[in-house]
């Protein structure tokens, strides 16, 4: 048995603290590091929300930037004290330190807002667009907003457990009194604030992090409420009109569903810069004046092929319904889809489907991507196989950013100096133009190759293209790349895009069309919200839901 005097030294020297260890911790209490972190954020990742909210003000500055500025650490914390305790405190702050460092930074970079409909196309974005969008600059803006806290938050230590009670005491009076700071806050700039909110929405989803968080929340809310059941049908008494039976050869319609080109680029619009030169040696009808349902692929795609688009628009009824294509094909029309980008949005969910990349056509795919003429792949065969009615839809790759020079092949590289970096702050804006208007050089040679081989095939069967882009795209403009902004906040450059016609020489006979009054029609505005209506009647389809003053050729049949 030990002598009391050894057994007393060694708790001594037990208990004694380590002095390197004690002089890089620091002691915190879970409501000091939450008020800590809702401080830093409300700091260092919300200039643009400050920015865009003070814009146009002129008195007052300092009063709102201090009271939006309390009510943001108050709201953050009041978000974040539920979640926190010892066990998931640290854990919680570390993802969210990096998702947030990672949000202010492509908020900074391309000027996005986070809503909800942008964060579907993060979480729907494969690999390749994600590495595209990664680059050194990112970097230092990591360090600063992640690394750094990152450490600094492992070496806190939490102060000793308190009783369950009094931990329970403390926890609901801190927000409780930041429920008081929030309110106070926000009373004493109401006037300025509502005004502002009720003006510019969207600005919102400029505070950060919760802009993400209820963007995720809403999303994933809205998906499990569409996979809960089946989705509605519709059209269910679709069915192929009387000029089927009547076609003496078959008839296919192919829909080209553009990517991130604009319409203000577009040479068949006007644009000094030739970059339809191939399309403008054929018959093609331009429709110069088209209105996307989005500005961005998430929301434009299952809004296309819906029977009620932009006009009055509900994403939850859209995406809980099935899109035009499964309906076309119980009517009886052959449908395909095919994919050069990352997938259909579920409008092809129940057709047959295929992608470029599982073709592998040959010198035409790398490093996980292929260019747009890959979706020509097979094409003769079709034609040759073709009957009935058929419906082909391809999905192009196109224009999309940031890699505009990824887009197309070196031949067609006409515009230089082009910008050949997946960061555009590296590029002068002329650049950026150059390399994007190369891609459009190359849709334009895919759609011609399309045409022509078509063409070539017109006395075995009656064709028609019709292309049209998703959304459109900002180069630069007002410090603005990329696409994605709110739509009631989005440039016209974002919503305004290309879209065209071509009929092959016995498909106007055959769908009973005057292509002469087809080329009056497009000097009006049209919209994605055409489309729908636009496909039935060149397929001769009829069904209840086909609303005839949406149908672009309705004037036009004879």
């Amino acid at each position: 048995m030990r002598p009391p005097e050894a057994h007393g030294h060694n708790q001594r020297v037990s208990a004694a603290p380590r002095p390197d260890k004690a002089r890089w911790t620091l002691s915190a209490s879970i409501e000091s590091v939450l008020l800590a972190t809702s401080l830093f954020w409300a700091v260092a990742v919300n200039r643009q929300f400050f920015a865009a909210a003070l814009q146009g003000q002129t008195a007052g500055n300092v009063r709102f930037v201090l009271a939006s500025g309390a009510a943001l650490v108050a709201l953050h914390f009041l978000l974040l004290a539920p979640l926190a305790t010892r066990w998931t405190l640290k854990p919680l702050l570390a993802v969210l330190l990096v998702g947030t460092a990672f949000a202010s930074f492509f908020m900074a970079q391309f000027s996005v807002y986070l809503d909800p409909s942008m964060l579907r196309n993060v979480l729907r974005t494969d690999v390749h667009e994600a590495r595209e969008l990664f680059s050194w600059a990112m970097l230092p803006h990591l360090l600063l907003l992640a690394v750094l806290p990152l450490l600094l938050l492992w070496r806190v230590q939490l102060l000793p457990r308190r009783s369950w009670g009094r931990a329970l005491a403390l926890r609901l009076g801190s927000m409780a009194l930041a429920l008081v700071v929030l309110v106070a806050a926000v009373l004493s700039i109401f006037q300025p604030l509502a005004s502002l909110m009720r003006n510019q929405k969207e600005l919102r989803y400029l505070i950060t992090p919760a802009n993400y968080l209820w963007s995720l929340a809403a999303v994933a809310g809205l998906d499990a409420r569409a996979a809960a059941g089946p989705k509605k049908a519709i059209g269910q008494d679709a069915r192929q009109g009387p000029r089927a039976s009547a076609r003496t050869k078959p008839l296919l319609v192919v829909l080209v569903v553009g990517e991130t080109a604009r319409a203000a680029n577009w040479g068949l619009n006007g644009y000094a810069r030739a970059t339809t030169p191939e399309l403008a040696q054929l018959p093609v009808i331009s429709f110069a004046q088209t209105t996307s349902c989005g500005t961005n692929t998430e929301t434009s795609l299952p809004c296309m092929f819906a029977p009620v688009g932009r006009r009055d628009y509900d994403e939850a009824t859209i995406r809980g319904s099935e899109s035009l294509l499964p309906m076309l094909a119980r009517a009886g029309v052959g449908v395909h889809w095919r994919d050069n980008q990352s997938g259909c949005k579920g409008v092809c969910d129940g057709v047959p489907s295929d992608q470029v990349i599982a073709l592998n056509p040959p010198g035409l795919c790398a490093d996980g991507r292929c260019f747009d003429e890959g979706l020509l792949t097979g094409l003769e065969t079709r034609l040759q196989q073709a009957k009935g009615t058929q419906l082909l839809v391809l999905h192009q790759l196109g224009n999309h950013g940031p890699a505009y020079f990824r887009r197309y092949p070196p031949a067609f590289a006409r515009f230089q100096p082009a910008c050949e970096s997946d960061d555009l702050r590296r590029c002068t804006q002329q650049q950026i133009v150059n390399a994007y208007d190369n891609a459009l050089l190359y849709t334009d040679h895919v759609l011609a190759q399309l045409i022509q081989r078509l063409q070539a095939q017109a006395g075995q069967v009656d064709s028609a293209v019709l292309y049209v882009s998703d959304h459109g795209e900002s180069l630069g403009e007002n410090n603005l790349y990329l696409h994605g902004l709110p739509y009631a906040i989005a440039p016209d450059v974002q919503k305004r895009v290309p879209m065209l016609l071509w009929l092959s020489t016995g498909f106007p006979a055959a769908a009973g069309i005057d292509a002469a009054c087809l080329r009056q029609r497009a000097t009006q505005p049209a919209a994605h919200d055409h489309l729908f209506h636009t496909l039935l009647g060149l397929l001769d389809v009829r069904s209840s839901v086909y609303a005839a003053d949406w149908d672009l050729t309705r004037d036009c049949r004879r």
